[in-house]
């Protein structure tokens, strides 16, 4: 999963949020320097991944990209199943999307000091391109899939994966809202650990 994921799955709790957004660029045990909200942000990051990368329809998903992006399959995939809690947003939300992202966008700037070095750098991009908004269409889907190809120093061809995209369009979709439940199930008991 990625961005927009990542931060709906960490409910109305804005430091868990911003511990899960932020959380790829934290290594190994570095995280036990962060207050303890951030911290279980953080650990609910590693555990939606790991949940994720394990579960057999994501890996159906991913599976149909891996011949021809191979390594960078999961990091398409995660994308384009964002854009499908973008695009199915009124399901899993009362608040616009519009205005979810305006409000996260908002904590990131209150609580900027908070923020690693390296999302502090991507923040001003984030916002200036309004990137959880983006992942709604399919023509901002393709623009983020360029801007994490350029990311990868063009490794993968990643937004070339629009094709594949439109071509099991339908099945992703189907495959997502399946897997998406039990990730917010996962999610639900994992917070209760806490």
């Amino acid at each position: 999963m990625n961005f927009l994921a990542h931060i709906y799955l960490s409910g109305d709790n804005d430091l868990l949020k911003i511990g899960n957004f932020m959380a790829d660029s934290i290594r190994g045990n570095s995280y036990l320097d962060y207050p303890d909200e951030l911290r279980k942000g953080i650990l609910l990051h590693r555990s939606i991944d790991s949940f994720t990368d394990a579960h057999p329809i994501y890996r159906k998903s991913k599976h149909r990209l891996h011949e021809k992006y191979g390594h960078y399959s999961g990091v398409i995939m995660d994308i384009v199943y964002d854009h499908f809690l973008a695009k199915n947003w009124k399901t899993y939300s009362d608040v616009s999307l519009e205005n979810y992202a305006a409000a996260f966008y908002k904590l990131l700037q209150d609580q900027y000091e908070l923020l690693t070095e390296k999302t502090q750098k991507m923040i001003p991009y984030m916002i200036g391109r309004n990137w959880l908004l983006s992942y709604a269409s399919l023509e901002g889907l393709e623009m983020i899939l360029f801007q994490m190809d350029y990311r990868t120093k063009h490794r993968a061809n990643m937004q070339e994966a629009i094709v594949e995209v439109i071509q099991y369009y339908k099945e992703f979709e189907e495959e997502f809202m399946l897997f998406f439940e039990e990730l917010q199930n996962h999610c639900k008991e994992k917070m209760l650990e806490f």
